[in-house]
């Protein structure tokens, strides 16, 4: 089930944006764990996702131990 903070089919919060959700899924990144260990340069250039989104993605992937590579 979805949490009220996350978006639909995803473990994503939804504090990114939809064009960031959107950009992230279309890559393959569905969940925070994905993410984990992937370049933030190579997040930045997904059509989509920019400074506000990493920050928000950021704070949660700390909140469960996980971190950009």
């Amino acid at each position: 089930m979805t949490k009220p903070n996350e978006s639909p089919g995803t473990d994503l919060p939804r504090g990114i944006g939809a064009p960031a959700t959107r950009a992230l899924t279309a890559a393959g990144y569905t969940t925070l764990e994905d993410l984990a260990g992937v370049p933030e340069a190579e997040l930045l250039a997904l059509h989509g996702v920019g400074p506000k989104a990493l920050t928000v993605l950021q704070e949660v992937m700390a909140e469960r131990g996980l971190s950009f590579g």
